[in-house]
């Protein structure tokens, strides 16, 4: 038996916003960081768990990851695990902290640090990676970790039961493709982020189609001439007859109408999607949008969102509405594993691939998992997953891509694990001598502006 004893919390950020890596048309100057959960018991073993923001505001998140972990501290693990649909429930119906959510918001991000915590412990202690536990659970176990209410509507645990029934003859097959790591194939942003130069954007994805990647994403929204001059570079490097796909990005910058206008425009460059074209929240307004660019005069342009959708039910009504062309669930904001696989099983009967969003730190170590089990439990079909090359080097097991595809992990755990000097190099606010927040080149940003107007 291992019990849990205690837990603690990081706050920790990279100063990303100084050469404007993850630089966008609504984020202009983001700060990478990680609120950070970790997990004790009365063994050697640890579980770490983490939820993606860009600086300000970490520290509210690791608030509510100290509200919510006391719930599981002195449970036995096996308890938890024994029925992870219940423990979930059980974990979001704390009725003074489900009002300021309920299931959405500062609460649903600190549940994804908790809930990914617990599942990384218990893959440790079970000596395998997170994706291979899911894939070696029989259909009834996968359907007993999730919680289907508010969404029987759309699937029920009958029809997701049969889903995976359906594919099942070739998990076995598709486990050995995971193992030989071809599960995963990636597609890269690193050369997109909007704050890049010309030469830094030419530079990059020459390097990047040097690397073997076929699919490739930029950022836009910012201006339009200068998203027109930014896709013709990206096509003269990656070409229109090669096989190579380009994405593009806004952030939701647009209303629903520039949106649409703005991306008849763009299409001259044959994205396969705009991704966040508008709010996050506006289901109708990204169905009109997928319906006005499907026939442009240069084919369909498809519509992408989901890093900032809140929860499974969101979702659920943007597959209702014909308002996805692609998926793009993020692995902490949905409040962890549990409501991902029931998002991945709402994708599948929808007919919907998914493409997890991956573009933060930890975020690439967490989505290969997600991916994976997609591709061997759920869908049955490859589909790509962003991988961003920064801040690899802090993890003590990083993601990494090769010949095209993620490298599957195999260490047991969900690869979110920081080593402890990264996690003091860059507290906040840390220690004098000890965390680089302390130091004078930090004064740059923390009395910058905190507003940086990116367009009009």
């Amino acid at each position: 038996m291992v019990k849990i004893t205690s837990f603690a919390t990081r706050d920790v950020r990279f100063p990303t916003s100084l050469d404007k890596t993850g630089s966008d048309a609504m984020n202009a100057a983001g700060d990478y960081s990680s609120a950070y959960c970790i997990i004790y018991t009365d063994t050697h073993h640890t579980g770490h768990g983490m939820t993606f923001t860009i600086g300000r505001g970490n520290e509210i998140v690791c608030a509510a990851i100290s509200l919510l972990t006391p719930l599981v501290v002195g449970k036995d693990l096996d308890d938890l695990t024994a029925d992870w649909g219940k423990t979930w429930r059980y974990l979001v119906s704390d009725s003074q902290l489900r009002w300021i959510g309920p299931e959405k918001g500062v609460i649903h991000l600190a549940l994804g640090a908790v809930v990914n915590a617990l599942w990384d412990l218990w893959a440790k202690t079970l000596g395998k990676p997170v994706w291979r536990i899911v894939a070696e659970m029989s259909p009834e176990e996968f359907v007993r970790c999730v919680d289907f209410r508010y969404i029987t509507d759309a699937i029920t645990p009958e029809e997701a039961l049969a889903l995976l029934k359906e594919i099942e003859g070739g998990k076995q097959q598709r486990i050995v493709e995971a193992e030989a790591s071809k599960a995963v194939p990636a597609y890269t942003t690193s050369a997109g982020w909007l704050g890049y130069s010309e030469d830094k954007l030419k530079r990059l994805l020459k390097e990047s189609v040097e690397q073997g990647y076929r699919h490739f994403k930029l950022k836009v929204g910012g201006n339009l001439e200068d998203d027109k001059t930014r896709l013709r570079i990206a096509r003269e490097a990656i070409g229109y007859d090669q096989g190579n796909i380009l994405m593009v990005d806004a952030n939701q910058i647009w209303s629903v109408p520039e949106a649409i206008t703005w991306m008849q425009e763009l299409a001259q460059f044959k994205p396969w999607f705009i991704e966040e074209p508008t709010s996050p929240d506006d289901i109708l307004g990204h169905a009109a949008i997928k319906k006005a660019l499907e026939n442009t005069p240069y084919g369909t342009v498809g519509v992408a969102t989901g890093e900032m959708c809140q929860n499974r039910v969101v979702f659920k009504q943007l597959l209702q509405a014909g308002a996805l062309t692609v998926l793009q669930a993020d692995a902490c904001r949905v409040g962890g594993v549990n409501e991902v696989l029931a998002i991945l099983l709402l994708a599948r009967k929808f007919g919907v691939p998914i493409v997890p969003h991956s573009g933060g730190v930890g975020l690439p170590e967490y989505t290969q998992h997600l991916s994976t089990i997609d591709y061997v439990v759920v869908s049955g079909k490859k589909s790509v997953l962003e991988y961003v090359d920064h801040l690899h080097e802090h993890f003590v097991h990083p993601s990494s891509v090769k010949d095209g595809y993620y490298v599957t992990p195999m260490e047991p755990g969900y690869s979110v694990e920081m080593k402890a000097e990264s996690m003091d190099a860059f507290a906040f606010p840390g220690k004098k001598g000890k965390s680089w927040w302390q130091t004078e080149e930090a004064r740059s940003i923390i009395d910058g502006p905190r507003v940086i107007q990116t367009s009009t």
